[in-house]
């Protein structure tokens, strides 16, 4: 089964790297006693005081362990071993030039490293911390000075959370083209918050001119409300990266228009793998912009568009375009409007998918054929699919039976996500079976608001409560009987934490249709009914 799930070359190795936080406080005691107690060297140079050799140690481990990282996520394949060897090295030659130093006072200790003695620690500098504002030119001037600092080692910045006007983007402005070369990530979301258009285009044409040529792997540009003016307010660096790994146009008023000039202004996709689209008001036509760029995206791995507006013409050119991804592995394009054709468009895509793990797909307007074709195509596929979310979509019981054998062949599934369908009890029951073996990572279940009475809370509640690593159960807002919440809490007596809360259920609630309703009645009065004969047979067969 693991052979059919995924046909990955797995391989079987140590990491040695990083060490545990353990490990780190057991070096910083040992570094504290290398300092502070009697050795050929302490006696040649001097010992510290305990509490010096405290303060020393906790830097000198710090350092240390900065260099070997650095070192690590230059070889990210390998087991670690480089860097183990690495952070033992530092530590011993940092300990010995702090000895050196001779006992100093505890004051002195804050310069213990010699400039020449280590790499630059800091890597990351953000100032997105604390409370949304304007900035200005003299905070600027203050706030960014650390990235002036000679031989500084900032690769990535973030400037998220401050509104930059004018005169504060002009500071920025000669401090960016002297980083530009060893900048790789850049977070600029929410950077114009508040300015006036004409300024925060203003703005936008500083940063992107500055980091013109720059040799980004990253780059967010979400929450600026950017349109289409904002998008070409940053051609001339969108035009330049050409290893660009990352991109993010999150909440960005992102139209058609401005799709299509997302699409125009970023030729070079080859490296992309992770593409982000959420909260935009796309469209089918700027969907069709977007699918050209997923198709000239072979790498990508994480895509996201989702609550973008796109209906099935859009669904379907998207999901055409994804078929050239063959290295996905998160896709996400919750609350659009697909529609039932797009969604059998898309259901064609997973055959090409071999290492797809999260997939969420809630609020398409799937329906039932739509919602069975994904699920058969799933089911067939080798993706160790772990997150599967198809909440509000109309599926009925009619689907249920496909889901079920798709979510029997998902051994790797950790959360299934089915709220707001409407699977009812006879739905439940085939899906609960369905987990009733292995499945030994599942951690979380959302069946809430699918119709579901007594029969079907009871059967999912007795597999769930077996596996080992399960956290919680959601079937909130049913119309569970009190005398069925009564039997759900005795069931998760020894571990009531994994039954979700029970507020919205309604004991006394009726099915919307009245068809099935009288159906049932009917069934019901005879005694003959046949999902009351299953449900019948299931409680036997559990009690015993």
């Amino acid at each position: 089964m693991a052979d059919t799930l995924d046909s990955r070359p797995h391989t079987f190795s140590i990491k040695l790297w990083p060490p545990s936080l353990p490990t780190r406080k057991a070096l910083i005691e040992r570094i504290t006693n290398n300092l502070s107690s009697k050795t050929i060297f302490t006696d040649k140079y001097g010992s510290l005081t305990k509490e010096q050799a405290m303060e020393n140690a906790k830097r000198i481990e710090d350092i240390a362990f900065s260099i070997a990282n650095q070192q690590f996520e230059r070889e990210p394949d390998g087991d670690g071993g480089s860097a183990v060897q690495l952070y033992a090295k530092e530590c011993s030659k940092l300990i010995l030039e702090v000895l050196k130093k001779g006992p100093v006072a505890k004051v002195a200790t804050r310069e213990l490293i010699s400039e020449d003695s280590a790499s630059p620690l800091e890597t990351f500098f953000d100032i997105s911390k604390g409370q949304r504002a304007f900035i200005e030119a003299e905070e600027a001037e203050e706030l960014l000075k650390p990235l002036k600092a000679p031989g500084n080692a900032y690769t990535k910045i973030c400037f998220s959370n401050r509104s930059f006007g004018l005169g504060a983007a002009r500071v920025a402005e000669p401090i960016l083209v002297s980083l530009k070369d060893q900048l790789k990530e850049v977070d600029l979301s929410d950077f114009v918050a508040g300015r006036p258009e004409v300024e925060a285009l203003e703005v936008m044409n500083i940063f992107s001119d500055a980091l013109q040529g720059s040799i980004l792997s990253s780059l967010n540009l979400s929450e600026n409300a950017l349109g289409e003016k904002g998008v070409r307010a940053f051609g001339a660096l969108l035009k330049s990266l050409s290893s660009l790994e990352e991109l993010y146009l999150m909440n960005d008023g992102i139209s058609k228009e401005a799709a299509q000039a997302v699409s125009e202004l970023i030729p070079s996709t080859e490296n992309l793998r992770v593409l982000h689209f959420h909260n935009n008001m796309t469209g089918d036509e700027g969907a069709l912009a977007i699918a050209e760029v997923v198709k000239r995206s072979p790498l990508l791995e994480n895509f996201r568009c989702s609550s973008t507006r796109v209906g099935s013409e859009g669904g379907i050119a998207l999901s055409e375009a994804l078929e050239h991804c063959t290295h996905m592995e998160k896709l996400d394009l919750r609350d659009n409007m697909f529609g039932t054709e797009a969604g059998v468009s898309l259901s064609k895509t997973f055959s090409s998918f071999k290492h797809l793990t999260e997939l969420y797909l809630s609020y398409l307007n799937l329906e039932d054929e739509g919602a069975i074709a994904i699920v058969n195509a799933l089911k067939e596929s080798a993706s160790p699919i772990e997150v599967l979310e198809m909440a509000g979509n109309d599926i009925t019981v009619e689907a249920a039976s496909a889901i079920a054998a798709c979510v029997a062949a998902k051994q790797d599934l950790n959360k299934l996500n089915l709220s707001e369908n409407e699977l009812k009890d006879e739905g439940c029951v085939q899906i609960a079976k369905s987990m009733e073996e292995d499945h030994s990572k599942l951690q979380y279940i959302d069946m809430s608001t699918n119709y579901v009475r007594r029969a079907g809370a009871r059967a999912l509640a007795h597999v769930v409560v077996k596996k080992e690593a399960f956290k919680l159960l959601n079937i909130d807002g049913n119309i569970i009987s009190e005398e069925g919440i009564e039997e759900l809490k005795e069931i998760f007596k020894k571990s009531p934490e994994l039954l979700g809360a029970l507020d919205e259920n309604d004991p006394d609630g009726e099915e919307d249709d009245d068809e099935e309703d009288e159906e049932e009645e009917e069934n019901e009065g005879n005694g003959n009914g046949e999902l009351e004969s299953k449900l019948k047979n299931l409680e036997v067969n559990q009690e015993d």
